[in-house]
Formats: C-alpha cells, structure tokens, sequence
C-alpha cells in the first residue's frame, strides 16, 4: 500500500484502561479485576501499562504496587500531576517510571493554576528534576495539547527534552482534531526534538483511531490507547483497532498478539460491565459474520472478496448467518455442514421458508431451525 512506512521499529503501546479507561462514568474496577486487567494486557504483549492515579490514595497506591510485583514483561507506569506530592505518592509504588501531566492549552493553564505559559515551563523544568533526584524516568502529557498554541507546544517539547524527560504526550483531550492536522503537528513536533512522541486521542468525533494513525504517520512513536475504546465521554483510541490498523494501513507492527485481544476485550468488558457490541471492530462477535447472498457467494469461492482481515489472525472463525438477505448458495453450504442436500426446487422454498423466519423473528436462523425447515420442505414434497 501506498501509505506504508517501511524499515521503522515497533510502534510502542501505552495502555490506559486502567486510568482513562477507568474513567469512563459508571466504570469501577476492583483490585482483583485490576490485577486480571493487566495480566490480561502483559499476555497480549502491551508494552507500557499506565497503571492508576497513586495519588487517588491507598488503594490506589496497593494495586500499582502489586502490578510492579507481578509484571515481567510490561512496564508498570503510574499517572501523576506534574507535583511533588504526586510523584511521591508514585514512587512509594515501587515503580521505575512515572507519568506527568500538565495543562497546555491558555484555557486550561487559566483554570487550573490562575497562571500562564511561563508557569507550565518552570513547572516542568521542576518536577521532572524532582522525579529524576528520585531516580525515576519521566514522561510528560500535554493536557489539551490540541487546543494550544503550536508554537507553544514547541516550546514544552524543548523544555521536556532540556529538563530530562524522555517523552511527550500529545493530548488531544477533548477528541477535536482531524488526521489531516494531526499529522502535520507531528511533523512539526518530530522537527524540534529528539525525545519520543506519543499521541493520547479521544473519540468525539468518532476519529480517534484515524488521528492515531496520522500522528504515527507524522512520527509519533508511542500510541495511547484503552482495550474497547473505554475513557471518559466518547472514549479513547481503541488498542484493537489501532494495533490492527497500523499494519494494514502503514505496515508498521507492534508487539501485541492478536490472538490475545478477544480474550483481553471479553476481560475488560466484564469488568466494565459493558458489552461488547457485536460490530465492535476486530473483537465484535458480528465482525466475521456474513449474510448478504452476494458475499456469501463470494465468500465461498475465494474468502477475499469479501474479507479484508482474516479471523484465523485473531483466533476467529468465518461464520455464515441464514437470515432476511440469504441466497442459494449460503443454503446449499449451510445444509452441507449438516449433512444435508436438497435439490434446486427445495433449496427455493428452504430459502423462502429461512427469510420469512428471520423477518419474523427479527433474528438469524439457525442450523438447528434450518434442519426443521428442510424436514418441513420433505413433508410438503412427498405431499405433493
């Protein structure tokens, strides 16, 4: 394809189910199913998992604590205010990095601290030496980065890098940006320093997995992401859409296992108590399966005219639905996996039986109700 970006290392994923993920109203995750969480995300092959706020208190602190113990592979990486007090509640985890956030944007540096852009700079340039002195690795966010002064942003990416931290987050915080802008501010990012990039996307307009991709695109080399899409409002950049889509679209790979993220997905989701909605992309029950007679028949002469993804990748399975939209052929193959045959005439009058069923019921039809059709249809034969 033409948008491949070969001969690039693995694009780095940062999970935030956890934090941003628990985020989402309604959503509380309890320390055993926290701990099941981030097994479940190390097992799938997330590289860095953004664990909690320490700060929250005890518990908070407890569960972090624990994920540091039981991790072997992931890092374990606590998300603070950019405070003293924050980064001590991070470091009593036992963690070896932590996470900084700052507002960037006119609006929310007003809000927040009563200040302007000259306080964000020297708060910077503090608490990441305070964490450094305590021999932690930092990261910075930039909190509505998408809604700050560009050259601004610059200016942090500067002081970042000047101040010791090895990465910027760009936070697009309330899911305002398009690809075709996010792209280019990586660009321009990519540019100024040598620190890495990672970009933070929500969902409001429905866009956060394209603006992932085009700061990728743009040189971003950390995604933040939550299994589902979970997050505060329209939620995050959904990990299983991301991981997939920047292979199939820019070639780049990440060290997620694919065969993991249905069981990841049906972990957070029972945590979440939220389903997971049948076309949920890659992990949605509904998402490899067909009932137009038109790609059935496609599908069952060759399984790429109708499938860009293969399931067998994510350890699914094909399945062909009978319902309103069926066609001959979809029958015949239907009938076969049973062990069943029927001639031209009867295959028209099982279909016709199989679409009134389904407008009916409002549902698919199953192959035990398909085998009840076919014996119904041998009765009226004989009948006849």
């Amino acid at each position: 394809m033409s948008g491949f970006l070969p001969n690039f290392p693995p694009v780095v994923v940062n999970d935030s189910t956890l934090r941003d993920g628990e985020q989402s109203p309604g959503v509380a995750f309890s320390f055993a199913e926290k701990m099941a969480i981030a097994s479940a995300l190390e097992a799938a092959g997330v590289d860095e998992i953004e664990a909690g706020t320490p700060a929250m208190g005890m518990e908070d602190e407890a569960a972090i604590r624990a994920m540091v113990q039981q991790a072997r592979t992931a890092q374990i990486i606590p998300w603070c205010r950019a405070t003293r007090s924050d980064v001590d509640a991070a470091a009593r985890t036992g963690v070896e990095r932590v996470h900084l956030s700052v507002p960037v944007s006119d609006r929310q540096i007003r809000a927040k601290f009563g200040t302007g852009r000259a306080d964000v700079l020297a708060r910077i340039e503090e608490v990441v030496g305070y964490a450094l002195d305590r021999g932690l690795r930092v990261s910075i966010g930039g909190e509505d980065a998408s809604r700050a002064d560009l050259d601004f942003l610059k200016r942090v990416v500067v002081a970042i890098e000047e101040a010791g931290g090895h990465r910027f987050r760009y936070a697009d915080t309330l899911g305002v940006l398009d690809p075709f802008g996010t792209h280019e501010i990586f660009r321009d990012l990519v540019r100024e320093t040598d620190i890495e990039l990672e970009f933070h996307g929500h969902d409001d307009l429905g866009l956060a997995t394209a603006n992932t991709l085009a700061a990728v695109r743009g040189g971003a080399t950390h995604v933040s992401v939550c299994v589902l899409g979970l997050g505060e409002r329209a939620g995050n950049a959904p990990l299983e859409e991301v991981v997939t889509a920047l292979g199939e679209t820019l070639g780049r790979t990440t060290r997620i296992d694919f065969l993991q993220l249905a069981r990841l997905a049906e972990t957070v989701a029972l945590a979440a108590g939220r389903p997971i909605p049948e076309n949920k992309p890659i992990v949605g029950s509904m998402v490899f399966t067909h009932e137009s007679g038109i790609h059935v028949s496609g599908l069952l002469r060759d399984a790429e005219t109708y499938e860009a993804l293969d399931p067998a990748r994510f350890g699914r399975e094909r399945r062909i639905m009978l319902g309103r939209h069926s066609g001959r052929a979809a029958i015949t193959s239907s009938l076969r996996s049973i062990g069943l045959e029927a001639d031209q005439e009867r295959l028209g009058r099982i279909l016709a039986d199989v679409r009134a069923k389904a407008l009916d019921t409002k549902k698919g039809v199953e192959l035990a109700d398909l085998a009840l059709i076919y014996c119904r249809t041998g009765m009226v034969e004989r009948a006849l």
